[in-house]
């Protein structure tokens, strides 16, 4: 491929994508769950707060930071941020008694209008810091599923992402005063309430749950649906032998600028977190003439919501399916190793911690020598690339082709002239150990898979 350091692939999506941006965040005050949105939260000037409860003071810091990232990359604009050190965040308001009310001090003198929490908090933690702060409070969790909801572009992912987003808000819908009540129950009507405002009654937000919840299991059979055409696309690759690839790694690691240089896909490349939802599979063909398939990934984050997974789960078993993983590190990130723990933590949760690894260091254009030797001394077997400037492309190529996996069957053949269209399919699906055209046809010599050399068994010499 063209060694082009001014972009990545053919940038197809991100002028769309800059175009249709928008700040919006979760709202759990509902008008009418069928038809409403459910991010109307304006995120615009924020105050960061978050409990350092074990490691170091830079971890904790760094895990801030990225918070900051994911703010910015909803439409937020940070204003500060604070730190607690405690043994456990508070059960009651996440922070302190003491810390809530310099966190108040600073949300006044910055004028923010959001909170945002560097952890899942509960709804009682939720509802009591922001009764505490005088502003909306959003979480790490909600955080990320704004920004999935905003990046998401096909049916299946835009599905995935409601239902992650119905299963955080089911219970954390609250209301104030009126909006409460769509019909009083018992005592609760009392004298004056008149026919009919007295009984069992429903109100607004158990109204609002019952639909939340239908809607949940309509989204599931949707998304079930949606499977098996997934389902079917992955049996008939492996029933042709084709082996996968998956890139997976932590978000904005360079997955998908990777995949652009090993394939010329064009898939949007952004640096920003979570930019690739909808995963992207190309053909590539290995030096030997073999075919195989190289997929694109969401990228996981540290404390990866669990509904995500739940959502995702189809589309990341995309990586559980997988004949090898090609793990990408962001090399230029402060702390590479946690995003490795953080990665691998999640293929553990999925099933896919025993299939084989490829581990990748990008961004080593953007590394100094001292600390590209610490990396190197780390992970000695991993490959070192800039997908920026494509250095060290060619090696992670050769390095992804000596790990797929080898056919199982030796055939020796003999295939008429007239037949090269399985000579392509040997070619293709097998590994040729040798090849000579002769007289009587092309013997070849060659390692295929089952099905091949089924189809190969009256040509045998």
């Amino acid at each position: 491929m063209p060694n082009d350091t001014t972009h990545d692939g053919d940038q197809l999506e991100l002028a769309e994508r800059h175009a249709l941006r928008r700040v919006a965040g979760m709202s759990t005050e509902l008008a009418d769950v069928t038809e409403v949105e459910y991010r109307q939260l304006r995120l615009e000037r924020v105050v960061l707060v978050g409990v350092w409860t074990s490691g170091t003071l830079t971890e904790a810091e760094n895990s801030l930071a990225e918070l900051a990232q994911l703010a910015e990359t909803a439409g937020s604009e940070v204003l500060d941020g604070l730190i607690q050190r405690r043994q456990s965040p508070d059960p009651s308001t996440f922070v302190g008694r003491g810390k809530v009310a310099e966190l108040r001090d600073a949300v006044i003198a910055s004028e923010a209008d959001t909170v945002i929490a560097d952890g899942e908090l509960s709804p009682s933690q939720l509802r009591n810091l922001e009764q505490e702060v005088k502003v909306k409070v959003v979480d790490r969790t909600a955080l990320i599923l704004d920004i999935f909801a905003q990046h998401a572009k096909s049916r299946e992912g835009k599905a995935q992402v409601e239902l992650a987003q119905l299963q955080y808000l089911v219970p954390r819908l609250r209301g104030w005063g009126e909006t409460l009540s769509r019909q009083a129950g018992g005592r609760a009507g009392g004298a004056g309430g008149g026919v009919g405002t007295r009984g069992p009654g429903e109100t607004k937000l158990e109204t609002d749950r019952r639909r939340i919840r239908t809607r949940i299991a309509r989204l599931r059979r949707d998304i079930a649906g949606m499977r098996v055409a997934r389902d079917t696309k992955r049996a008939d690759r492996n029933r042709h032998g084709i082996p996968s690839v998956a890139i997976a790694g932590y978000t904005n690691a360079g997955k998908s600028s990777i995949l652009n240089r090993l394939t010329g896909a064009g898939v949007l490349v952004e640096n920003a977190l979570f930019a690739t939802l909808d995963p992207t599979t190309r053909r590539a063909h290995a030096s030997d003439g073999r075919d195989y398939t190289l997929s694109d990934t969401v990228g996981f984050v540290a404390h990866l919501p669990h509904q995500l997974v739940d959502a995702f789960r189809s589309t990341l078993e995309e990586v559980a399916e997988a004949d090898l993983i090609v793990h990408v590190v962001d090399g230029s990130h402060p702390d590479p190793a946690a995003q490795v723990r953080a990665v691998r933590e999640v293929f553990a949760d999925i099933g896919a911690d025993t299939i084989p690894e490829l581990l990748v260091i990008n961004k080593v254009d953007a590394v100094d020598p001292e600390t590209a030797l610490l990396l190197h001394s780390d992970w000695p077997d991993a490959v070192t690339v800039s997908a920026h400037t494509g250095t060290g492309i060619d090696a992670l190529r050769a390095a992804i082709e000596d790990r797929l996996p080898r056919p199982a069957i030796d055939v020796k053949v003999i295939v008429p002239y007239i037949r090269g269209d399985l000579v392509a399919k040997i070619r293709a699906r097998g590994e040729v150990l040798a090849l000579d055209h002769l007289e009587d046809g092309t013997h070849i010599h060659a390692r295929v898979d089952e099905g091949l050399a089924a189809e190969l068994t009256s040509f045998a010499r």
